[in-house]
Parts: structure tokens; C-alpha cells; sequence
């Protein structure tokens, strides 16, 4: 009876006020899954205070519980965080904080010149108040995560100024790419009638598509320091190697990631011909600022960062380089990277045309406080981010499937080039070196992990480093 009575109330409010509703419901169901998940592994990290027998060999006791305490501080801040943006979306929504904004930017742009008639000059100021509004109430939590978290497990390598200076400048390269493609966009679904949605896709594929190509060239460089690897023994084999699978590498880089943090990572970038890879000097045992003394009278770029001189080594030799870039040419060469952006845009074609289809329904802007008019930017947030929100969850866990199988078959190919052995303690000292935690719940792993676990990865290169 209750629920029968339930029903004929929610069928009884108005269409506008059951979206509204039915968006916040989904959004703190998704919160409470989370945080259930969270729970679960956080629970791991309390009551698994020993090295498990199979990982003996791998890790030793001190470097355990260091991974466990890092880990348990971790899921700690991402619940108080995940809590706090939660509460603060509500909180958003409840009191119709995005009209309120809408309106505000209309008074900005008014008071520059700009009437209602310029729409895309209101879309663009109320992106700017927008992101502003998310980086000041983001900021307490990133300093925390950096100058405590970070900084108490001995990853953090930044000074405030240093925080502060990259913060800016983040804020503001993100703001020159963010406004034109924006109001160029806009102006395409303004202007492009019936197929739209065709046009603005092509659209935001050429902009990615750029940004790709451009990012490692000219946007990271202005974040971090870029030098060639020098040439020598370790350089000779990444050549060797990418020329025995035809990788058409063109330039090998080395990045100072060392300035910001301790934790390491290698890529590539680029297409067609003209492929470029980049090492963190955190992952070359041999280069890692880390694991030198500070030469006598050298203040320069210490002023900056902090330069802390770790008592263990950090870092891989470089055979085990050599597997980590194995594994990472694995997904080239298997098309990893090919499938991952074929999969990208037709899941955005999809979500153009989903939005072509519902952009003219009234209700959905209703829903959100906009009773007499539906901007176009307006429009993109309301579907893209809060109806495809059950959509986009379910895509992203089959992405996270995806990419585990992705990874196995990367470390396959690795193991293929005769690479498995030099793998497998690779992934031991990047664990140990980036404090990760090799135990999970399985729910946690299997919704959360875009890499499989270590023991797993392990276990399929054992066999051929034994052979």
C-alpha cells in the first residue's frame, strides 16, 4: 500500500520536478556505492597488518605497512572529500546555484556591452565564474592531499610557492583552451540546423585530436622541464627495441617529474610517423634526482622544490626500463590505443546525437531553473553530466574491464619480446616505490582497478621467468 500510494504521488509531480528528483537520487546513489565500495577496501587496509605468505618473496615487512598506512590515509581523504563535493553538488542544485550563476554572468556580460542576444558571451563568463568557483573550493583539499598526505608518505617534492605558481598556471592554460573551443562549439550548434550534432562532433574529435599532438610539444613543457635522453647504452635499446616491433620512434625524452612528486610514470605520444617517448626521471634509477646528494653551492631550482635525498634507491635499472617500455609499445602495437579512440568517439557521436534528440525538451531545463530560456551550454550540462550520468556510469566500469584485459595483453607482449623477467621485478619496485597496497577486495578491484591487481600480473609473467 505504501508503495502503491508512493507511486501515484511520484506519477502526480510534474515532469520537470521528477527529472530534478530522479537526477539527485542517482547521484547519491552512486555516492553511497561508493562509499560502500571505499568501506570495503578501507577495512583491507585495517586488518591485513601482515605480509600475506604469497607475497613474501615480493615484499618486506616494513615497506608493507608503510603501503598500508599510505593507502588507509588515502581512502581516509577521498571519503571526507567524496562526502564534501557530494553534499556541496546537493547543496548546488537544492538552491539553484546554477540559474543563479547563469544570471550573474547575464549582469557581467550586460555591464561589458553584452545583451541577452549574445549568449555566447554569457556562456563564457558563466564557465569562468564556473571552473573559479571549483578550483577556490577544490583548493583546501588539494593542499591537503599535497602538503599533509603526500608530504607525511614522502612523495610530495613541492613548496607552497611552487603549489601555488603551477596552480595559476594550470588555471590559467586551462582557461585559454577551455573558452574558444567552447564558444566555437556553440557557435557550431547555433548555426549548424538539423545535423548539428554531425559538425560538433567532428568538431571535438579535430580539437582532441590537436590536443594530443600539441599537449608533450608545447602544453607540458610549460608545467615541466623536457630534455632528450642522453645518448648512451639505455637510449641504443629503447631504439633497438622500438625498431625490432617498427615502432616509428623519432625522439626519446626525459621529464623532471621529480619536481613535483616522487611517484613515476613513462609514456608515448604522437601519430603516424612521428612518435615521441617520455621517461619520468623518477622511473630511471640512474637519473632520478632522488637518489643523488645535491651538489655542493646547488640552490638554483631547490628553492623551488625541495629535493629531498631518499635512503633507498627509486627508480628501475635499465633492462627493467627496457620491460616497462615493452609493455607500453604492447598497447601500440596490439592497437590499444587505436581501439580506446575509436571507442571515445563513437561513444561521443552517440552522445551529440542523444543530445540533438533532447535538447528541444523544455522540461529538462525546467527542471534545473530555467523556465524561460535554454541556453545551449545550459542544455550540454544538464544532459551530458547529469541525464547520461547512469549511462556514463556503466561505460566507465566497462571501460575499467576493458582496460584490464588491455593491460594483461601488454604484459604479454612484453613477456613475447623475452621481457617477462625484468617485467616482473619492475612492477615489484614500482609498487614498492609508489607505496601501493597489493591486497584489494575483489568488489573494490573489479569497479575501481583500470590495472589488475600486482599478485595477478605477477602471477601471468611467472611462468616464463621461470622458463
Amino acid at each position: 500500500a505504501v508503495m502503491a500510494l508512493s507511486g501515484d504521488l511520484w506519477a502526480e509531480l510534474p515532469a520537470e520536478r521528477r527529472i530534478f528528483c530522479s537526477v539527485l537520487l542517482f547521484s547519491w546513489a552512486v555516492y553511497l556505492w561508493e562509499a560502500f565500495l571505499a568501506h570495503r577496501q578501507r577495512r583491507v587496509y585495517r586488518t591485513t597488518m601482515h605480509v600475506p605468505q604469497e607475497l613474501g618473496q615480493i615484499m618486506d615487512s616494513e615497506t608493507f605497512e608503510k603501503s598500508r598506512l599510505y593507502q588507509l590515509d588515502k581512502s581516509t581523504f577521498s571519503f571526507w572529500s567524496g562526502l564534501y563535493s557530494e553534499v556541496e553538488g546537493t547543496m548546488i542544485l537544492l538552491c539553484g546555484g546554477i540559474p543563479f550563476l547563469w544570471k550573474l554572468s547575464g549582469q557581467i556580460s550586460g555591464r561589458a556591452g553584452f545583451g541577452p542576444e549574445y549568449e555566447i558571451v554569457q556562456s563564457l563568463v558563466f564557465l569562468l565564474l564556473a571552473t573559479l568557483f571549483s578550483a577556490v573550493t577544490g583548493l583546501p583539499w588539494s593542499l591537503y592531499n599535497t602538503f599533509v598526505i603526500e608530504e607525511k608518505h614522502g612523495f610530495n617534492q613541492q613548496t607552497l610557492g611552487f603549489f601555488f605558481k603551477d596552480a595559476i598556471k594550470k588555471f590559467v592554460v586551462t582557461q585559454c583552451i577551455l573558452l574558444p573551443v567552447t564558444s566555437l562549439l556553440l557557435y557550431i550548434i547555433k548555426i549548424g540546423g538539423d545535423y548539428f550534432f554531425i559538425y560538433a562532433w567532428f568538431f571535438t574529435l579535430v580539437v582532441s585530436l590537436v590536443l594530443v599532438t600539441i599537449y608533450a610539444d608545447y602544453i607540458a613543457p610549460l608545467f615541466d622541464k623536457f630534455i632528450p635522453l642522453p645518448e648512451g647504452e639505455l637510449k641504443q635499446q629503447i631504439e633497438t627495441m622500438a625498431k625490432s616491433i617498427d615502432f616509428p620512434l623519432t625522439k626519446v625524452y626525459v621529464v623532471e617529474g621529480s619536481k613535483r612528486s616522487s611517484h613515476s610514470n613513462a609514456y608515448f605520444y604522437g601519430f603516424f610517423k612521428n612518435k615521441r617517448i617520455v621517461l619520468f626521471d623518477t622511473l630511471l634509477e640512474d637519473y632520478s634526482a632522488l637518489n643523488k646528494e645535491p651538489a655542493e653551492g646547488e640552490d638554483g631550482e631547490n628553492e623551488e622544490t625541495k629535493s629531498k635525498t631518499k635512503n633507498k634507491k627509486q627508480g628501475c635499472k635499465n633492462e627493467e626500463v627496457l620491460a616497462v617500455l615493452g609493455h607500453e609499445l604492447g598497447h601500440w602495437k596490439l592497437g590499444h590505443t587505436v581501439k580506446n579512440i575509436i571507442i571515445s568517439q563513437v561513444n561521443s557521436f552517440l552522445c551529440f546525437f542523444l543530445f540533438a534528440v533532447l535538447i528541444g525538451q523544455k522540461e529538462l531545463f525546467a527542471a534545473f531553473g530555467f523556465y524561460d530560456t535554454q541556453p545551449t551550454l545550459i542544455g550540454l550540462m544538464i544532459i551530458f553530466q547529469f541525464i547520461f550520468s547512469p549511462y556514463n556510469e556503466v561505460l566507465s566500469f566497462c571501460l575499467t574491464v576493458l582496460s584490464r584485459r588491455f593491460e594483461f595483453q601488454a604484459d604479454a607482449f612484453a613477456k613475447e619480446l623475452g621481457k617477462a623477467k625484468d617485467l616482473y621485478s619492475a612492477l615489484i619496485k614500482l609498487n614498492k616505490d609508489n607505496l601501493g597496497f597489493p591486497v584489494s577486495d575483489w568488489i573494490f578491484s573489479m569497479w575501481h582497478y583500470s590495472h589488475p591487481p600486482l599478485l595477478e600480473r605477477l602471477q601471468a609473467l611467472k611462468d616464463a621467468k621461470q622458463e
